[in-house]
């Protein structure tokens, strides 16, 4: 049963976000092998390069990378790992045709990915023959596209559009423009100049936490865990993105840039300890919001006491004797 939605009236198709795909994509020649699915995860990668400029996520040669896994690719296209491993190596420089370099960091990191400038490798070549497909492969005639009938051409500009998930600045494509003049998620609420919005913040931090814990690593070691995973990587977000001065933790108002800093230093460890103790915990817990937070936040200081606790334990019962 189709949907039933509302027309668009005056000016009100013009009020929402868009993720933008480089036209290029479908006029150049060199590009013509490209899948369309390849061309949509080129302008999604597009999206996040511009929050990865905003996070300040620079090599040491200046230059912008990105993490998107896998398994990213799969959430946000709705396919299988195959098809967005096909994807993937359809940009690659590798195997595919250069809009991607992916990089390995090592087992248990995410590899990052280094978009290409598809600018930057030569003149694009506009002028081809191309087919006007109606309704998918009926044929309707040949034409000749030139760049100046492109230019005249009455197709919808979405070079201006905004993305959802980044206000995506055009200095970070063109070549030869140099470092942009960034600022770091940390900014956000400090500063009186531009802003990011609320969204930008809050996939950023996740992004960043999702990165500290070994996100993926733990998803595979746990998969029934998503959803237990996912709640955790969002409350350390909300913490993280509060603009209030205070945290309740452990029944006490404690400064959240305290709390966020101690947040942002957890690791995979941590959050299997936390998932432990929750797991060992068969006490009712009324507030369970406040009581996982104040477990995240306590981890760094009481993990040690509590394995130490566990191996004195084992030992004292026998199971440590050879």
């Amino acid at each position: 049963m189709p949907l039933q939605l509302d027309y668009y009236y005056g000016n009100e198709a013009e009020q929402y976000s868009f993720y933008r795909i480089p036209k290029v994509l479908f006029t150049d020649s060199r590009f013509k092998g490209l899948s369309v699915e390849a061309k949509v995860l080129y302008g999604l990668l597009l999206d996040r390069m511009a929050l990865s400029v905003r996070n300040n996520w620079l090599d040491q040669d200046g230059r912008v990378y990105i993490i998107y896994t896998i398994a990213d690719v799969m959430e946000t296209l709705g396919c299988a790992e195959q098809k967005a491993n096909k994807l993937l190596n359809e940009l690659d420089a590798a195997k595919g045709v250069g809009l991607v370099e992916r990089v390995r960091r090592g087992l248990g990191k995410p590899n990052v990915i280094y978009v290409k400038n598809f600018i930057s490798g030569g003149k694009p070549d506009t002028r081809q023959e191309s087919q006007i497909k109606n309704c998918e492969n009926h044929k309707s005639g040949n034409v000749k596209t030139t760049s100046q009938e492109l230019r005249k051409s009455q197709t919808n500009n979405t070079d201006l559009n905004k993305t959802d998930k980044s206000d995506t600045d055009p200095s970070i494509y063109p070549a030869g423009t140099g470092r942009p003049d960034v600022e770091t998620v940390d900014n956000f609420s400090r500063t009186g100049e531009k802003k990011i919005d609320g969204m930008d913040k809050m996939s950023a931090y996740r992004e960043l936490i999702r990165e500290n814990i070994s996100y993926e690593i733990l998803l595979q070691d746990n998969p029934y865990d998503r959803e237990r995973l996912d709640g955790f990587v969002e409350l350390m977000a909300e913490v993280c993105c509060s603009r209030r001065p205070t945290v309740r933790i452990n029944q006490e108002d404690m400064c959240t840039e305290v709390v966020k800093s101690r947040l942002l230093k957890l690791d995979s460890e941590h959050i299997r300890y936390v998932m432990d103790c929750l797991d060992k915990n068969t006490t009712l817990i009324g507030n369970i919001r406040a009581y996982t937070l104040s477990a995240l936040f306590n981890a760094p200081v009481t993990i040690s006491q509590y394995y130490s606790s566990l191996v004195s334990h084992d030992m004292a019962n026998g199971f440590g004797a050879g």
